[in-house]
């Protein structure tokens, strides 16, 4: 199971940056999990859309849908090995890249949320919105309590960043 720690997040700088990695658990299978970060009726519950190519080098748009001003982004699926790895990358002036990992530990789904930013960005406020999400994929997956709005998410958790 995560623990409390676990679920800030881990911030470290690396050759490439800056990586932000988070570790959730659930007892769920992992075909449960993968379905969660890739069907879209699922995703739509807790994160957003995805409307376009659902295969590697695809291209499509993401919307954020749990954001107040909901903006479609370009995307491409970076790699795709079910129900293991997905690797998406925003095709925008920031060029993020997510990398989400999931195995098997202890009778537990593992998680593994990768993301590696610039050198020298300030990671705060983004580390608190993939906690959000995080949570609200928690909620999605094992029937956890949803985190509720971002501001009350934000007065509860936000101390824990700094905020």
């Amino acid at each position: 199971m995560t623990t409390q720690d676990e679920r800030l997040g881990q911030v470290r700088e690396v050759p490439e940056g800056v990586r932000l990695q988070f570790r959730r658990s659930w007892p769920d299978p992992v075909e449960d999990v993968w379905a969660a970060l890739t069907e879209p009726d699922r995703m739509a519950r807790w994160i957003g859309t995805y409307d376009g190519e659902r295969s590697v080098g695809g291209t499509g748009t993401f919307t954020m849908t749990q954001e107040e001003e909901l903006v479609g982004e370009p995307m491409r699926i970076v790699e795709c090995a079910p129900p293991h790895r997905l690797v998406v990358e925003w095709l925008t002036d920031e060029a993020w890249r997510v990398e989400l990992d999931l195995t098997r530990a202890d009778g537990q789904t593992v998680l593994l949320f990768t993301q590696v930013f610039p050198a020298g960005t300030e990671l705060t406020d983004y580390t608190l919105g993939w906690h959000w999400y995080l949570d609200k994929l928690a909620a999605e997956v094992g029937g956890h309590p949803a985190p509720g709005s971002w501001d009350d998410f934000l007065a509860a958790t936000g101390p824990a960043y700094g905020r």
